[in-house]
Protein backbone atom coordinates (compact mmCIF):
# COMPACT_ATOMS: atom_id res chain seq x y z
CA UNK A 1 0.00 0.00 0.00
CA UNK A 2 1.48 3.34 -1.04
CA UNK A 3 -0.70 5.30 1.35
CA UNK A 4 0.89 6.66 4.54
CA UNK A 5 -1.91 5.33 6.75
CA UNK A 6 0.22 4.81 9.86
CA UNK A 7 1.42 8.40 9.89
CA UNK A 8 -1.87 10.05 8.91
CA UNK A 9 -4.25 7.70 10.77
CA UNK A 10 -2.48 6.30 13.85
CA UNK A 11 -4.31 3.35 15.38
CA UNK A 12 -6.57 2.76 12.37
CA UNK A 13 -6.95 -0.65 10.75
CA UNK A 14 -7.15 -1.05 6.98
CA UNK A 15 -9.64 -3.37 5.30
CA UNK A 16 -10.63 -4.41 1.80
CA UNK A 17 -14.41 -4.78 1.62
CA UNK A 18 -16.05 -6.45 -1.38
CA UNK A 19 -19.52 -5.35 -2.45
CA UNK A 20 -21.33 -6.42 -5.64
CA UNK A 21 -19.80 -3.50 -7.61
CA UNK A 22 -16.88 -2.11 -5.59
CA UNK A 23 -13.74 -3.36 -3.85
CA UNK A 24 -13.44 -0.73 -1.12
CA UNK A 25 -10.25 0.45 0.57
CA UNK A 26 -11.33 1.55 4.02
CA UNK A 27 -9.79 2.56 7.35
CA UNK A 28 -11.59 2.24 10.68
CA UNK A 29 -10.94 2.76 14.38
CA UNK A 30 -12.71 3.66 17.62
CA UNK A 31 -15.86 2.47 19.35
CA UNK A 32 -19.40 3.66 19.98
CA UNK A 33 -21.78 5.34 17.54
CA UNK A 34 -20.58 5.28 13.96
CA UNK A 35 -19.45 8.12 11.69
CA UNK A 36 -18.76 7.68 7.97
CA UNK A 37 -16.37 10.23 6.43
CA UNK A 38 -16.55 10.80 2.65
CA UNK A 39 -13.89 12.83 0.82
CA UNK A 40 -14.11 14.92 -2.34
CA UNK A 41 -12.37 15.56 -5.67
CA UNK A 42 -9.46 15.23 -6.39
CA UNK A 43 -8.60 13.65 -3.07
CA UNK A 44 -8.65 10.32 -1.25
CA UNK A 45 -9.58 9.22 2.27
CA UNK A 46 -6.36 10.95 3.39
CA UNK A 47 -8.35 14.21 3.32
CA UNK A 48 -9.74 13.29 6.75
CA UNK A 49 -6.40 12.86 8.53
CA UNK A 50 -7.05 15.86 10.80
CA UNK A 51 -10.56 14.64 11.72
CA UNK A 52 -10.57 10.87 11.95
CA UNK A 53 -8.11 10.42 14.88
CA UNK A 54 -9.98 13.07 16.91
CA UNK A 55 -13.40 11.54 16.24
CA UNK A 56 -12.13 8.02 16.96
CA UNK A 57 -11.60 8.99 20.60
CA UNK A 58 -15.39 9.03 21.02
CA UNK A 59 -16.90 7.27 18.00
CA UNK A 60 -16.38 4.41 15.60
CA UNK A 61 -14.96 6.11 12.50
CA UNK A 62 -15.05 4.65 8.98
CA UNK A 63 -12.97 6.32 6.25
CA UNK A 64 -13.20 4.81 2.74
CA UNK A 65 -11.96 5.92 -0.63
CA UNK A 66 -15.03 6.77 -2.70
CA UNK A 67 -15.91 4.25 -5.44
CA UNK A 68 -13.30 4.54 -8.18
CA UNK A 69 -11.17 7.02 -6.20
CA UNK A 70 -7.93 6.28 -4.37
CA UNK A 71 -7.65 2.51 -4.02
CA UNK A 72 -11.39 1.66 -4.17
CA UNK A 73 -11.91 -0.15 -7.45
CA UNK A 74 -15.04 -0.67 -9.53
CA UNK A 75 -15.40 -4.44 -10.08
CA UNK A 76 -18.94 -4.60 -11.47
CA UNK A 77 -20.51 -2.90 -14.45
CA UNK A 78 -18.73 0.44 -14.80
CA UNK A 79 -21.48 2.06 -16.84
CA UNK A 80 -22.92 4.96 -14.84
CA UNK A 81 -20.58 4.29 -11.93
CA UNK A 82 -20.43 8.00 -11.09
CA UNK A 83 -24.08 8.14 -10.06
CA UNK A 84 -24.39 9.36 -6.47
CA UNK A 85 -27.34 7.02 -6.02
CA UNK A 86 -25.15 4.10 -7.06
CA UNK A 87 -22.26 5.27 -4.86
CA UNK A 88 -24.61 5.66 -1.90
CA UNK A 89 -25.93 2.14 -2.39
CA UNK A 90 -22.43 0.66 -2.61
CA UNK A 91 -21.29 2.53 0.49
CA UNK A 92 -24.33 1.28 2.39
CA UNK A 93 -23.40 -2.27 1.34
CA UNK A 94 -19.85 -1.65 2.57
CA UNK A 95 -21.12 -0.40 5.92
CA UNK A 96 -23.41 -3.41 6.32
CA UNK A 97 -20.42 -5.68 5.60
CA UNK A 98 -18.62 -3.94 8.47
CA UNK A 99 -21.66 -4.52 10.71
CA UNK A 100 -22.93 -0.92 10.77
CA UNK A 101 -26.63 -0.31 10.16
CA UNK A 102 -27.00 3.27 11.43
CA UNK A 103 -24.47 6.05 11.30
CA UNK A 104 -23.86 9.74 10.78
CA UNK A 105 -22.38 10.77 7.42
CA UNK A 106 -19.91 13.63 6.97
CA UNK A 107 -19.22 14.49 3.34
CA UNK A 108 -17.04 17.08 1.65
CA UNK A 109 -17.33 18.15 -1.98
CA UNK A 110 -18.23 15.07 -4.11
CA UNK A 111 -18.48 13.05 -0.92
CA UNK A 112 -21.00 15.62 0.30
CA UNK A 113 -23.18 14.84 -2.72
CA UNK A 114 -23.02 11.13 -1.96
CA UNK A 115 -23.80 11.92 1.68
CA UNK A 116 -27.04 13.80 1.03
CA UNK A 117 -28.10 11.15 -1.47
CA UNK A 118 -27.59 8.53 1.27
CA UNK A 119 -29.75 10.58 3.62
CA UNK A 120 -32.50 10.84 1.00
CA UNK A 121 -32.42 7.24 -0.21
CA UNK A 122 -31.73 5.50 3.12
CA UNK A 123 -33.42 7.58 5.83
CA UNK A 124 -33.53 4.55 8.12
CA UNK A 125 -29.72 4.38 7.99
CA UNK A 126 -28.43 7.96 8.32
CA UNK A 127 -28.69 9.45 11.82
CA UNK A 128 -27.21 12.87 10.98
CA UNK A 129 -25.74 14.62 7.96
CA UNK A 130 -22.80 17.01 7.78
CA UNK A 131 -22.35 18.70 4.40
CA UNK A 132 -19.12 20.56 3.66
CA UNK A 133 -18.96 23.16 0.82
CA UNK A 134 -21.90 21.59 -1.03
CA UNK A 135 -25.39 22.58 -2.09
CA UNK A 136 -27.63 20.24 -4.13
CA UNK A 137 -26.82 19.84 -7.81
CA UNK A 138 -29.93 21.55 -9.28
CA UNK A 139 -29.12 24.75 -7.41
CA UNK A 140 -25.52 24.57 -8.59
CA UNK A 141 -26.49 24.28 -12.26
CA UNK A 142 -29.27 26.85 -11.98
CA UNK A 143 -26.85 29.31 -10.46
CA UNK A 144 -24.07 28.66 -12.97
CA UNK A 145 -22.63 31.85 -14.45
CA UNK A 146 -19.57 33.09 -16.27
CA UNK A 147 -17.77 33.45 -12.93
CA UNK A 148 -18.75 29.92 -11.93
CA UNK A 149 -17.60 28.50 -15.26
CA UNK A 150 -14.27 30.30 -15.12
CA UNK A 151 -13.63 29.16 -11.56
CA UNK A 152 -15.09 25.65 -11.70
CA UNK A 153 -14.21 24.82 -15.29
CA UNK A 154 -13.71 21.13 -14.40
CA UNK A 155 -17.49 20.76 -13.87
CA UNK A 156 -17.91 21.30 -17.62
CA UNK A 157 -14.71 19.74 -18.98
CA UNK A 158 -14.89 16.52 -16.98
CA UNK A 159 -18.57 16.04 -17.81
CA UNK A 160 -17.78 15.77 -21.54
CA UNK A 161 -18.18 12.34 -23.17
CA UNK A 162 -15.25 9.92 -22.97
CA UNK A 163 -12.50 9.90 -23.97
CA UNK A 164 -12.12 13.68 -24.37
CA UNK A 165 -11.44 14.71 -20.74
CA UNK A 166 -9.51 11.52 -19.97
CA UNK A 167 -7.22 12.20 -22.94
CA UNK A 168 -6.63 15.82 -21.96
CA UNK A 169 -5.99 14.93 -18.30
CA UNK A 170 -3.45 12.28 -19.27
CA UNK A 171 -1.14 14.89 -20.80
CA UNK A 172 0.23 16.05 -17.44
CA UNK A 173 -1.66 14.66 -14.43
CA UNK A 174 0.72 16.09 -11.82
CA UNK A 175 0.39 19.61 -13.21
CA UNK A 176 -3.40 19.34 -13.21
CA UNK A 177 -3.82 17.89 -9.72
CA UNK A 178 -1.38 20.39 -8.19
CA UNK A 179 -3.08 23.29 -9.96
CA UNK A 180 -6.47 22.10 -8.73
CA UNK A 181 -5.43 21.47 -5.14
CA UNK A 182 -3.47 24.71 -4.90
CA UNK A 183 -6.48 26.70 -6.01
CA UNK A 184 -8.87 24.84 -3.71
CA UNK A 185 -6.62 25.22 -0.66
CA UNK A 186 -5.64 28.79 -1.59
CA UNK A 187 -2.04 27.57 -1.22
CA UNK A 188 -0.84 24.05 -1.88
CA UNK A 189 1.59 24.30 1.04
CA UNK A 190 -1.41 24.22 3.40
CA UNK A 191 -1.91 20.55 2.49
CA UNK A 192 -0.08 17.92 4.54
CA UNK A 193 2.80 16.64 2.37
CA UNK A 194 1.89 12.99 3.01
CA UNK A 195 -1.72 13.58 2.00
CA UNK A 196 -0.62 15.61 -1.02
CA UNK A 197 1.58 12.81 -2.28
CA UNK A 198 -1.31 10.39 -1.78
CA UNK A 199 -3.55 12.56 -3.98
CA UNK A 200 -0.84 12.79 -6.62
CA UNK A 201 -0.23 9.04 -6.70
CA UNK A 202 -3.95 8.31 -7.00
CA UNK A 203 -4.35 10.90 -9.75
CA UNK A 204 -1.51 9.26 -11.68
CA UNK A 205 -3.80 6.25 -12.24
CA UNK A 206 -5.88 6.52 -15.44
CA UNK A 207 -8.61 4.36 -13.89
CA UNK A 208 -8.98 6.89 -11.08
CA UNK A 209 -9.12 9.81 -13.48
CA UNK A 210 -11.78 7.98 -15.51
CA UNK A 211 -13.83 7.38 -12.34
CA UNK A 212 -13.59 11.08 -11.51
CA UNK A 213 -14.87 11.97 -14.97
CA UNK A 214 -17.74 9.52 -14.55
CA UNK A 215 -18.53 11.27 -11.26
CA UNK A 216 -18.83 14.65 -13.03
CA UNK A 217 -20.71 13.16 -15.98
CA UNK A 218 -23.30 11.86 -13.54
CA UNK A 219 -23.46 15.31 -11.96
CA UNK A 220 -24.61 16.73 -15.30
CA UNK A 221 -27.09 13.92 -16.02
CA UNK A 222 -28.48 11.28 -13.67
CA UNK A 223 -27.63 13.08 -10.42
CA UNK A 224 -29.45 16.21 -11.53
CA UNK A 225 -32.45 14.10 -12.63
CA UNK A 226 -32.57 12.30 -9.28
CA UNK A 227 -32.30 15.54 -7.32
CA UNK A 228 -34.95 17.30 -9.39
CA UNK A 229 -37.36 14.41 -8.82
CA UNK A 230 -36.87 14.75 -5.06
CA UNK A 231 -37.22 18.53 -5.16
CA UNK A 232 -40.43 18.38 -7.19
CA UNK A 233 -41.92 15.85 -4.77
CA UNK A 234 -40.86 18.02 -1.80
CA UNK A 235 -38.95 15.09 -0.35
CA UNK A 236 -36.84 16.29 2.57
CA UNK A 237 -34.03 15.10 4.81
CA UNK A 238 -35.49 14.74 8.30
CA UNK A 239 -32.33 14.08 10.34
CA UNK A 240 -30.30 16.98 11.77
CA UNK A 241 -28.08 18.68 9.18
CA UNK A 242 -24.92 20.69 9.84
CA UNK A 243 -23.49 22.79 7.02
CA UNK A 244 -20.06 24.26 6.47
CA UNK A 245 -19.46 26.56 3.52
CA UNK A 246 -16.76 28.83 2.19
CA UNK A 247 -17.09 32.13 4.01
CA UNK A 248 -18.25 35.09 1.90
CA UNK A 249 -19.21 32.84 -1.01
CA UNK A 250 -22.77 32.73 -2.33
CA UNK A 251 -24.05 29.54 -3.92
CA UNK A 252 -26.74 28.66 -6.42
CA UNK A 253 -27.21 32.05 -8.09
CA UNK A 254 -26.40 34.21 -5.10
CA UNK A 255 -28.40 32.51 -2.34
CA UNK A 256 -27.18 31.79 1.16
CA UNK A 257 -26.41 28.08 1.75
CA UNK A 258 -28.75 27.93 4.77
CA UNK A 259 -31.61 29.21 2.62
CA UNK A 260 -30.90 26.66 -0.11
CA UNK A 261 -30.69 23.76 2.31
CA UNK A 262 -33.88 24.82 4.09
CA UNK A 263 -35.66 23.65 0.92
CA UNK A 264 -34.09 20.22 1.30
CA UNK A 265 -33.93 19.51 5.04
CA UNK A 266 -36.15 20.15 8.04
CA UNK A 267 -33.45 20.83 10.65
CA UNK A 268 -30.50 22.82 9.33
CA UNK A 269 -27.75 24.80 10.99
CA UNK A 270 -24.32 25.86 9.83
CA UNK A 271 -21.46 28.27 9.52
CA UNK A 272 -19.31 29.88 6.83
CA UNK A 273 -15.58 29.38 7.41
CA UNK A 274 -12.53 30.93 5.76
CA UNK A 275 -9.86 28.73 4.26
CA UNK A 276 -10.92 28.03 0.71
CA UNK A 277 -12.66 24.93 -0.56
CA UNK A 278 -10.61 22.28 1.25
CA UNK A 279 -11.92 23.15 4.71
CA UNK A 280 -11.24 19.68 6.23
CA UNK A 281 -7.55 20.36 5.62
CA UNK A 282 -7.30 24.13 5.99
CA UNK A 283 -9.80 24.78 8.83
CA UNK A 284 -10.14 21.50 10.71
CA UNK A 285 -9.92 23.02 14.19
CA UNK A 286 -12.69 25.54 13.53
CA UNK A 287 -14.86 22.85 11.98
CA UNK A 288 -14.36 20.48 14.90
CA UNK A 289 -15.49 23.20 17.32
CA UNK A 290 -18.89 23.09 15.62
CA UNK A 291 -18.93 19.43 14.64
CA UNK A 292 -18.28 17.79 18.02
CA UNK A 293 -21.21 19.38 19.91
CA UNK A 294 -23.47 18.81 16.90
CA UNK A 295 -22.66 15.10 16.82
CA UNK A 296 -23.05 14.77 20.58
CA UNK A 297 -26.55 16.20 20.35
CA UNK A 298 -27.61 14.62 17.05
CA UNK A 299 -26.40 11.05 17.54
CA UNK A 300 -28.51 9.52 20.26
CA UNK A 301 -28.56 5.89 19.10
CA UNK A 302 -25.85 3.25 18.71
CA UNK A 303 -24.41 2.92 15.25
CA UNK A 304 -24.78 -0.84 15.12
Amino acid sequence: MYRRANELFPGFEEYRIETPDINFAVLTAGSGSVILLLHGYPETRSAWHRFAPVLAKTYTVVVPDLPGYGESRVTGNSRGMGSKRRMAKSLREMMLALGHRRYAVVGHDRGGRVAYRMALDFPETVTALVSVTVVPIPEMWEGASKAFGMGAWHWFMMAQPAPLPETLMAADPRFLVDLTLGKMAENIERINPLALEDYRLAFDNPDVRHAMCEDYRAGATTDETDDLADRMSDRKIEVPVLLFWEKDRLYGGGREPLDIWADWASKVQGKGIGGGHLLPETAASEMLEELLPFLEKAIDVPGQ
